[in-house]
C-alpha cells in the first residue's frame, strides 16, 4: 500500500527504524501495537503483533489483556492507561501522566510510547483503508476488487 506514496513510505520506514533503537522495551511496544490494532479492527496488525508479542515474551493471557488496554504487570498497565485516552478521546489526563511516571516510566519512554501509538495508528488505518489481507499480499486484494 505505501509504495503508492513514496514520501509516506520513507517517513514510515525511517520512523519505524528509529523507534527500534529507543528506550521503550519491545514488549511494551508490542502491547501498544496489539491495543491499537484491536481498536481499529486491523486484522493484519492483530496477527503481526500477536506473533511478535509472543516472540517478545508476552503470554497468551497478556496478549489478550493488551488488546483491552490492560496488563497483569502494573507498570505496563499504567502505560496503556496513559495512552488509551490519547487515541480514543484525543485527551491527555494529567493524572494518568503522573501515574505512569510513578510506575517508573521516564519522559523519554512516554514520548516514545506516544510515537509508537501514532505509528501503529497510521499502520492500522492504512491496513483498514487499503483492505490489506492478513497475509500481506496484494494479489488477494486485487482479485477481490476485480470481483
Amino acid at each position: 500500500m505505501l509504495a503508492n506514496a513514496p514520501a509516506a513510505l520513507r517517513a514510515y520506514t525511517r520512523s519505524r527504524a528509529e523507534l527500534r533503537h529507543g528506550e521503550l522495551p519491545k514488549h511494551s511496544a508490542e502491547r501498544i501495537g496489539l491495543a491499537v490494532a484491536e481498536y481499529y479492527g486491523s486484522k493484519p496488525g492483530l496477527q503481526l503483533h500477536t506473533r511478535t508479542g509472543r516472540q517478545a515474551g508476552l503470554g497468551i493471557d497478556e496478549v489478550a489483556r493488551a488488546k483491552r488496554w490492560d496488563s497483569a504487570d502494573a507498570r505496563e498497565a499504567a502505560l496503556l492507561r496513559y495512552l488509551r485516552p490519547l487515541l480514543i478521546d484525543g485527551e491527555f489526563p494529567q493524572h494518568l501522566h503522573e501515574e505512569a511516571r510513578e510506575a517508573g516510566w521516564s519522559d523519554a519512554q512516554l514520548l516514545e510510547a506516544i510515537a509508537v501509538l501514532s505509528m501503529e495508528s497510521f499502520t492500522a488505518m492504512v491496513n483498514v483503508a487499503g483492505d490489506v489481507p492478513v497475509d500481506g499480499s496484494v494479489e488477494e486484494t486485487r482479485v477481490l476488487r476485480a470481483a
